[in-house]
């Protein structure tokens, strides 16, 4: 199986700027171990099951829990049985038609 996960997650009451914040949250998904790619907007990541990208947002929490009052986190899940790697899989198939026509 896999699971899409593309989330962001950040503290509201850090002020403008809140990238000090978001970086350690990238550091514990890098410690992980799993796929991920940060984009602008926020970070997608790909696990075997639903219950591992659910510890991910839930360790990604606990990274900001202790020093923010307020946090805001929105995720968007796409789920596959009998697929795997499908972060690269899925930009491969539309490089492929846009590029190979």
């Amino acid at each position: 199986m896999s699971v899409l996960l593309e989330f962001a997650m950040f503290p509201t009451d850090k002020g403008e700027s809140v990238s000090d914040y978001v970086s350690r949250i990238i550091l514990f998904i890098d410690n992980s171990g799993v796929k991920y790619q940060l984009t602008p907007m926020g970070t997608i990541i790909e696990t075997e099951t639903f219950d591992e990208a659910l510890s991910i947002i839930k360790g990604a929490y606990e990274t900001l829990e202790n020093d923010c009052n307020r946090i805001y986190s929105s995720l968007k899940f796409d789920i596959r049985k009998n697929q795997d790697d499908r972060m690269v899989k899925k930009m491969q198939s539309i490089e492929k038609k846009i590029f190979n026509k």
